[in-house]
């Protein structure tokens, strides 16, 4: 067993009552003075207080070494078996240097745990009390326990009530997140030979390096400057679940009839998707972060720091999968080839069954880029593959991506993936994005006359972005935000209309004018001009098309080329295929090598762009129109349309028509009539009697009738918006889903038709409109919707500083949902006491101590505490008088974060909350619950527990979230006189009609009776 993870080895629950004998118990009363405390005055065995001798102190270092090599793997041993007494003694005697440290818990704390064992190894040689020499493991051992046992002994300072009243509430919190960590380390990290430690250190440098940086499009103008570091450029946008689209409430005054957990939406930051999932398929359009995202989370993994909100994370391996490399081999691969699949260097490196160990052990991170740039008829053998690794290795995170409709909704819902599809970028996020964009600009200024002038473009360009309806429409996702930036600059501050122009202007700036203009050519180098290259290009990105693919052979890459030279004469002229082909390597900044021998865009809405043009201009209208259906080919037609002329325009759209209405299947024309119609916004000049037939046929679309249609119809654009009907006539279901529609359509036209329905009586309506206010212009959306918003039943959301000044100056809110980081601090000082009766913190990683945010709202009567990273002490909320609470922890997949003082909460009769069977003691539930809904971690669930724990229970919900490996007893419930309903989900149950007079639903499939 390397040394190295000894410490990892033993859990808090072994060390605690260890470290707990080192110290005094405080009597009645104790310690309640202001100043800080001498350790020497708290240690047990020295001074007046001594319960603890010399030879105790032995015996329980003997505990802590006997409990390290217990843990130990067979042939794993730290140190020989003749030297634990040695190390148990010399740990003794280094622990004995507690009474000699000048220096109070304030001080220790602030030095940390590894400082306060170098302090008391120091204390123990200058003393001349180390005398004992031991073998290089032994020694190795005997560091490791030191610092383990001070990191314990730190934390129990910080508990003492008067340390925790000090000044030091941060520290302690981050010694509680460490011991959190260790504890989920124990869970997660089996024991691991020094081989396969010493080669996870190397692997996780490695991708480090190799994930660390993004391009930042428009500013890789040398190769030094081509990227920026991750940490710095990454912006996290949001990813909504696809059940329902409003936030509705947990608790109802109705009976429920179907599990609560269903109805309640995610939405969340797209990096926090695994957090509560350990399967997750991420859908987003080109360019909205899939990739990028997979970047984060495979170097956050690696480093393994700074993970708060990312707890699911904490020892993990990541392995980055691109479909569009590995799904090019013959056969994907299996964990032994993982890394040879994608060129690691450090393949022939991995320890023979590494890669197994790591998945048998639940301990992989799989991030399966790409399902769209795979052919489709490669779409069922890669979801064969990922069925037969789940089933092999089911304990690990995973993460697929791909676009919206390249595969069907629930495609991997057998497999249990939870489905998340990336949000636009909301107004704040296109104002942070082209901050850090210019930010990262600045770096390559080189005079000060350079620098005010970027300063110029940022102010100019947020203004821009903020008045101009279609350029806001444009920046929704990282990188069309990213282009127009980049245009921006370097046409000083002019920017072309429209996708195709900006695509345009793209090409030219990335092509020519940025070598020329900075004179990057010496005599004998290839120099083309920009049509020459963009000819070349057409066919690389025209081949990768027709075949399905989205990177080829360096060597193929080079016969394309070699083929097109001829009809190209100015590239002919300049040299033979593999220097032309290295030339744009180097100089074009549309092609890279993501492997010395393979050859890609650095983008695929290039490649996109680019073979729409070629099938144009070789009028390859056949090919267009039999691959309608893929969503490979939706943005190519998209840009096929863009490129030809009003008379090819309306042939290809006829035809699209055409094959629509003789789709067999009604979801397969929906697609092809809703592509036909996001065309328009690319045929400015365009038959009208053809403009009329495809809005037409989307009409028989509109209104949308479920929440996933509405979601997929705004993917057209603001040209729905003059399709969508107003609300008179409508239902309240189908009214909800126009909003939804239109609201996930950011741009100020969208307003005016919000604001038709900000009168209408419908809650989920209204929750709709009240939720949607990121994604426009604050005042605007203010003034027009949310002051005209009726506030009965109603939550008004903030998310910013300007929303929740906004809400409160205009009267009380009494129901009120803070998403994001609002400080301590800002909710004191902002909300009323008598005014908030229901609060939800959403997504908050900074409020820790809710007595100070929270404990003047005396009227406070529910709260939701959803993703709240730092909020896990309730106590403090005990003079409140709450009834309901609803605590969803951003805990890692697996693993439960149980509050403190629960129990204390006396009034509350509706709780909501996520449990793991062990470790949830009657007395941390308070005895008034009248309504209950358990999201179970386990795999099983004692109902008898139950009926002892919540004897005033009437309602009943239970979903367990990994499904229950047994029947569910019902009977023991008989016990409690009050119940009324309930409700299972993910579980069998034994007899629901165990229950007489109380209303069971459970799902039939799932029920032994009706199967």
């Amino acid at each position: 067993m390397d040394p190295a993870t000894i410490g990892a080895r033993l859990a808090s629950s072994v060390v605690t009552p260890l470290i707990k004998k080192l110290f005094v118990k405080e009597g009645p009363g104790a310690g309640l003075v202001n100043q800080p405390v001498r350790i020497s005055s708290l240690i047990s065995f020295r001074g007046e207080k001594r319960t603890l001798t010399e030879k105790d102190l032995t015996k329980l270092a003997a505990e802590l070494v006997a409990q390290a090599t217990r843990h130990a793997g067979p042939g794993e041993r730290p140190c020989p078996a003749d030297e634990d007494e040695l190390v148990a003694e010399k740990l003794a005697t280094t622990l004995y240097a507690l009474g000699d440290l000048d220096m109070n818990d304030i001080q220790a704390v602030q030095l940390g745990h590894r400082g306060l064992a170098h302090e008391l190894a120091h204390a123990t040689r200058t003393r001349g009390r180390d005398t004992l020499r031991l073998s290089q493991g032994g020694e190795a051992l005997h560091e490791r326990l030191l610092d383990t046992a001070c990191l314990h002994i730190l934390h129990f300072f910080t508990q003492r009530s008067t340390f925790v009243a000090r000044t030091l509430v941060e520290q302690s919190g981050q010694l509680s997140d460490l011991i959190t960590k260790i504890d989920i380390l124990i869970e997660r990290i089996p024991s691991q030979s020094a081989q396969d430690a010493g080669f996870e250190r190397r692997y996780a440098e490695y991708m480090i390096g190799k994930h660390s940086t993004l391009t930042i499009v428009g500013i890789d103008l040398s190769h030094a400057e081509a990227t920026w570091p991750l940490d710095a450029a990454y912006l996290s946008v949001e990813a909504v679940s696809s059940g329902e689209e409003r936030p509705l409430d947990s608790f109802t005054d109705e009976t429920p009839t179907v599990p609560q957990h269903a109805a309640l939406p995610s939405v969340l930051p797209a990096d926090r998707a695994l957090s509560g999932h350990q399967r997750v398929l991420l859908r987003g359009v080109a360019g909205s972060g899939k990739t990028t995202l997979v970047q984060w989370l495979a170097v956050c993994t690696a480093r393994q720091e700074s993970l708060r909100g990312l707890e699911q994370l904490i020892g993990r391996v990541p392995f980055v999968l691109p479909l569009r490399t590995i799904a090019r081999q013959e056969s994907l691969p299996s964990p032994a080839s993982f890394l040879a699949s994608v060129h690691n260097p450090l393949d022939g490196a991995q320890p023979p069954g590494w890669a197994d160990r790591v998945l048998t052990a639940g301990r992989g991170l799989l991030l399966v880029d790409g399902i769209d740039e795979i052919p489709e008829r490669d779409r069922e053998r890669t979801r064969a593959w990922l069925a037969d690794l789940l089933i092999a290795y089911p304990d690990n995170l995973w993460l697929v991506t791909s676009r919206p409709s390249a595969v069907a909704d629930d495609w991997l819902g057998a497999q249990d993936f939870a489905e998340f599809t990336l949000s636009p970028m909301s107004r704040e996020d296109m104002t942070a994005f082209i901050d850090r964009w210019h930010q990262a600009a600045r770096q390559t200024c080189r005079t000060e006359e350079e620098q005010a002038a970027l300063d110029a473009y940022q102010s100019a360009l947020h203004i821009a972005v903020r008045t101009k309806q279609d350029l806001s429409r444009l920046a929704t996702n990282p990188l069309m935000c990213g282009l127009i930036c980049a245009l921006h600059r370097a046409r000083r501050g002019y920017l072309p209309p429209g996708r195709k122009a900006l695509y345009d202007a793209a090409l030219s700036m990335l092509l020519a004018r940025r070598d020329t203009e900075r004179c990057i050519y010496a005599p004998g180098d290839v120099q083309l001009d920009e049509e020459p290259q963009i000819q070349l290009l057409q066919r690389l990105a025209y081949y990768l098309i027709r075949n399905g693919e989205a990177e080829l052979d360096r060597d193929r890459a080079e016969r394309v080329i070699e083929e097109a030279l001829p009809s190209v004469p100015a590239a002919q002229a300049m040299g033979d295929a593999p220097a032309i082909l290295s030339h744009l390597l180097l100089r074009s900044g549309l092609l890279r090598e993501p492997t010395v021998s393979t050859v890609d865009f650095i983008h695929r809405t290039f490649q996109d762009y680019l073979g729409a043009k070629a099938a144009i201009e070789a009028w390859d209208m056949g090919l267009l129109i039999r691959n309608a259906h893929d969503a490979q080919w939706e943005d190519v037609i998209r840009m096929a349309v863009a490129h030809a002329r009003p008379r090819e325009r309306a042939e290809l759209l006829g035809k699209l028509l055409e094959v629509a209405r003789h789709k067999d299947s009604a979801e397969a024309a929906l697609r092809l009539y809703l592509l036909a119609m996001a065309c328009l916004e690319h045929a400015p000049a365009l038959d009208p009697a053809i403009r009329d037939q495809v809005k037409q046929n989307a009409m028989q679309f509109v209104p949308p009738v479920t929440i996933p249609r509405a979601r997929e119809l705004a993917t057209v654009g603001p040209l729905v918006l003059e399709l969508l009907p107003g609300p008179e006539g409508l239902t309240d279901e189908v009214a909800e889903c126009c909003v939804v529609t239109a609201s996930r359509i950011p741009v100020d036209a969208a307003i005016p038709y919000l604001a038709r329905f900000a009168d209408h009586p419908a809650v989920g309506v209204r929750a709709q409109l009240a939720s949607s206010w990121a994604r426009f212009d604050t005042e605007r959306y203010f003034h027009e919707v949310i002051l005209r918003l009726d506030r009965d039943d109603l939550y008004f959301v903030a998310e910013s500083m300007d929303h929740l000044r906004l809400l409160l100056a205009t009267g009380p809110r009494p129901w009120l949902i803070l998403r994001g980081d609002f400080t301590e601090a800002e909710i004191r000082d902002n909300l009323r006491a008598e005014e908030v009766t229901r609060l939800r913190l959403n997504r908050n990683d900074v409020v820790s101590d809710l007595g100070t945010a929270l404990g003047h709202l005396s009227d406070l009567g529910t709260l939701y505490l959803t993703g709240c990273f730092a909020a896990r002490d309730l106590s403090r909320l005990a003079g409140l008088p709450l009834h309901t609470l609803v605590y969803e922890p951003p805990g890692p997949a697996g693993r439960t974060i149980f509050p403190k003082g629960l129990g204390e909460l006396t009034a509350l009769e509706r709780l909501k909350i996520f449990i793991d069977q062990a470790g949830t003691h009657p007395r941390h539930f308070p005895p008034g619950i009248t309504w209950l809904d358990l999201s179970i971690r386990a795999e099983s669930l004692d109902t008898t527990w139950l009926a002892m724990v919540f004897p005033r229970l009437r309602h009943l919900n239970v979903a367990f979230l990994h499904g229950a490996d047994r029947p569910l007893d019902l009977s023991p419930l008989a016990a409690l006189p009050d119940l009324e309903t309930v409700t299972i989900a993910n579980a069998e149950v034994t007899d629901p009609h165990a229950l007489p007079g109380v209303t069971v639903t459970a799902p039939v499939a799932l029920t032994r009776d009706g199967m």
